[in-house]
């Protein structure tokens, strides 16, 4: 039996003082059991709102992509500098230390090689093994226009309700497709479907005109797409349009891992997302850590 409480010392109540209630003020978010609002606060800065998300998933569907061929020798090294890791199950248990202590977006979607129809993905992941792996969030392609759409929707859907068993949210990420022109007018529909039907954020990609209007009419957060490889410049220049005209981060890969210095990259953009470093800023940051790796 604990010890009576015998101290003689006034008791500390603060009756005059309310209680505070604690917000949390991510897009959305705020009707969320704790479960799912502590995973999401891992994923996006407490301090910010924002995140640097690193997208190492492409395997999933066309192989050993330029530059992650040995992903323990040019992604590992990454790992510190990002704030989540997207990525498989399969390299999460191979190839990432368990002690890097970051979250992770799980690729939970699969099927279709690129030899194939893309949006003929189903459920690749059981939730119970998502849990074993302790993931902060689970991630699938929906195909808005795509010949297998609904089914795709449907995934999502499933695993929405899987997470919500478990406290897990869902990242749905939008995949252009072939018959709609990518735009604002369909990021608009396709974002907006998916957080109707109940992704908690969604990633999609930036588009230089009306992507404000992508961002203010979904309800939840959006996490701009990296694309194909472009210029340093232009990479920095398209996060930071990004952040000021409403998302919430970036989730990029090859812009990060195919850069001539990939570290150096990840901390500009990190310093776009966080610091709202402006992309003419980040890029002398980008070449300053550039050029003291070569003289190191």
């Amino acid at each position: 039996m604990p010890e009576t409480d015998v101290s003689k010392e006034e008791k500390k109540f603060y009756e005059d003082v309310p209680q505070k209630n604690p917000v949390f003020s991510l897009k959305g978010s705020g009707s969320l059991d704790w479960g799912m609002k502590d995973r999401l606060s891992r994923i996006f800065s407490p301090k910010t709102g924002h995140t640097v998300m690193l997208a190492v998933d492409h395997g999933y569907f066309q192989g050993p992509t330029t530059g992650l061929e040995r992903m323990d020798i040019s992604i590992v090294p990454l790992i510190p500098y990002a704030d989540a890791l997207m990525l498989t199950r399969g390299i999460l248990r191979s190839l990432v230390p368990p002690d890097s202590n970051k979250p992770i977006v799980m690729r939970s979607s699969g099927g279709p090689s690129i030899l194939k129809e893309l949006s003929n993905e189903e459920i690749a992941v059981d939730i119970e093994d998502a849990i074993r792996m302790n993931v902060s969030a689970i991630a699938l392609q929906v195909f808005i226009g795509g010949e297998f759409e609904t089914r795709s929707v449907h995934n999502m859907t499933k695993l929405v309700d899987a997470g919500l068993r478990y406290g897990i949210p869902v990242m749905a990420v939008t995949a252009v497709g072939k018959e709609m022109v990518r735009d604002a007018r369909y990021f608009r529909l396709a974002c907006r479907i998916c957080a109707e039907l109940g992704a908690h954020f969604v990633k999609t990609y930036y588009v230089p005109e009306g992507f404000r209007t992508v961002t203010s009419s979904c309800p939840v957060p959006i996490v701009m797409a990296g694309g194909k490889k472009i210029g340093e410049l232009e990479a920095l220049t398209m996060a930071y349009k990004a952040i000021q005209e409403g998302a919430s981060g970036v989730d990029m890969g090859r812009n990060i891992f195919q850069s001539e210095n990939p570290v150096a990259m990840i901390k500009a953009v990190s310093a776009v997302v966080h610091k709202d470093l402006t992309p003419e800023k980040a890029l002398e940051m980008y070449n300053d850590l550039k050029s003291k790796k070569r003289k190191e």
